[in-house]
């Protein structure tokens, strides 16, 4: 067992108070890292702080050049690091090598962003232009979900905007964060990057704190909603990517064998527990009965197990948190009397965050299974007759952060994308994020946007400065 160390100004650094991180697998502890508290968070904050005053003029190119650093570290150490993720996630190696090398390949793209000045007058009366000034200190808060995406995906737009950063794992999964830390901290300038660790207390005091000016947060809905209070207080800039009940549509001309798969995995990946795999998927009903058997067939390849063995597909739940709150929602549907094709029992007496792939067959839309986040191996499908019917079934919901639709007819496919209220929308594909695309929810799925020009701007002021010409001074 390892005790891993929190980032602060440049410096790794504990407290002498110790938090245990537990393999999902098995149950067992797997590292220690830091319990902190007001003080530490006092000192990140304030090293942040003084961090900015320098950082902010630096240039654009030293800024690219920094980023570029975290990458290539990333990438470096990329086959202990995805080992390390898998021990203290859960997911099997083959997804947590995507998590660490999809980490490092975003932040080299975004560290090619710009935000260049616009003009907005340039006549004989007046020289207008809209710069981009960096908002201050960030205080980032991560899931356990994807550790290391997650937490890139705030400290670079974070960085190549000119800010400077205290960023908060989950404490469920903070090891590969901080070995990530122990690896960049010569290459970041001490105090842009802060790296804290500490039960979900710290969490409100970094919303609350009065020297962090913006708050980015991934999470769930409810939470996104307490951070939206305590950052009430002074007026924070906030962004927020939160829950999702995201639907998929399979129109009666899509190919059953072809996407049986593609569906299975948009439900199963990392367990499920992903905010945009697909919660609700609606097959129409001239090829529900194929679908759903083929879907099912395929199900019963795929090894649900330890992450860490070769043939695993489908992990263990993260914590036991979400665990028993999976369950829960499977026992609601039992109790209900809702069809099951596989799945919905576990072994009582083993060890590790399993459960079983659950698929159910067609419950009802106000099914709890249905109509709330599962965020695990769970698949409720659901059949539908009409376009008109699906697209108000699927839009029935508090969330609206992604979607798809799978149809050989893709014009028919955009029709339908362009009705549902999510923020992004695939057809005949899912999960597919882009670095230079804005990426966030519609509804209570979220507010702001990270990803791309826009997620840059997330992190900024607009500053216009006028010049009036041939003053009278």
């Amino acid at each position: 067992m390892t005790d891993y160390k929190n980032l602060i100004d440049g410096e790794m650094v504990d407290n002498g108070e110790w938090l245990d991180v537990l393999n999902p697998a098995n149950e067992q502890v797997v590292g220690r890292v830091p319990a902190c508290g007001k003080d530490e968070l006092d000192r990140a904050v304030a090293a942040a702080r003084r961090a900015f005053k320098t950082w902010k003029k630096t240039s654009q190119e030293e800024r690219q050049q920094v980023v570029q650093g975290i990458a290539a570290a990333i990438k470096d150490n990329a086959d202990e690091l995805y080992r390390l993720l898998t021990t203290e996630q859960g997911k099997p190696h083959q997804q947590a090598q995507q998590e660490i090398y999809g980490a490092a390949g975003l932040a080299a793209a975004q560290s090619t962003l710009t935000l260049d000045d616009v003009i907005n007058q340039d006549d004989d009366t007046r020289l207008s232009r809209t710069r981009r000034v960096p908002v201050g200190v960030v205080g980032g808060i991560v899931p356990w979900n994807f550790p290391v995406m997650m937490a890139i995906q705030k400290i670079v737009p974070a960085l190549v905007a000119g800010c400077t950063i205290v960023l908060k794992p989950s404490p469920f999964t903070p090891l590969t964060t901080l070995r990530i830390a122990e690896l960049i901290k010569d290459i970041v300038p001490a105090g842009t990057v802060n790296i804290i660790t500490g039960e979900d207390h710290l969490g409100p005091m970094i919303t609350e704190h009065p020297d962090i000016d913006k708050i980015t947060f991934t999470g769930s809905t409810a939470t996104g909603k307490k951070i939206m209070e305590g950052a009430s207080g002074d007026l924070k800039r906030i962004t927020l990517e939160l829950g999702g009940n995201d639907a998929s549509i399979v129109l009666p001309d899509a190919d059953v064998e072809k996407v049986a798969e593609q569906l299975f995995w948009s439900s199963f990946s990392n367990a499920g527990q992903v905010c945009i795999a697909a919660k609700r998927v609606y097959i129409h009903k001239d090829i529900y009965d194929d679908l759903s058997k083929a879907i099912t067939e395929y199900a019963k390849t795929v090894v649900v197990g330890d992450g860490s063995q070769q043939g695993t597909g489908v992990g263990p739940i993260q914590n036991k948190k979400q665990y028993e709150r999976v369950l829960e929602l499977i026992q609601d549907a039992k109790d209900n009397g809702y069809k099951f094709l596989t799945g919905g029992d576990k072994d009582p007496s083993g060890t590790g965050y399993y459960v079983p792939i659950t698929i159910l067959d067609n419950p009802p839309e106000d099914a709890r299974i249905v109509a709330e986040e599962q965020f695990g191996p769970v698949m409720p499908l659901l059949k539908f007759d009409t376009i008109d019917e699906v697209i108000e079934r699927a839009n029935n919901s508090e969330y609206g952060l992604a979607g798809a639709v799978w149809t050989k007819d893709t014009d028919k496919g955009v029709e339908i994308a362009e009705q549902l209220e999510t923020g992004t929308v695939w057809i005949n594909e899912f999960m597919q994020l882009s670095p230079f695309a804005p990426f966030g929810g519609h509804k209570q799925s979220g507010f702001g946007a990270e990803y791309g020009v826009d997620g840059l701007k997330e992190f900024t002021y607009p500053q216009v400065i006028t010049v009036k010409r041939d003053a009278a001074v």
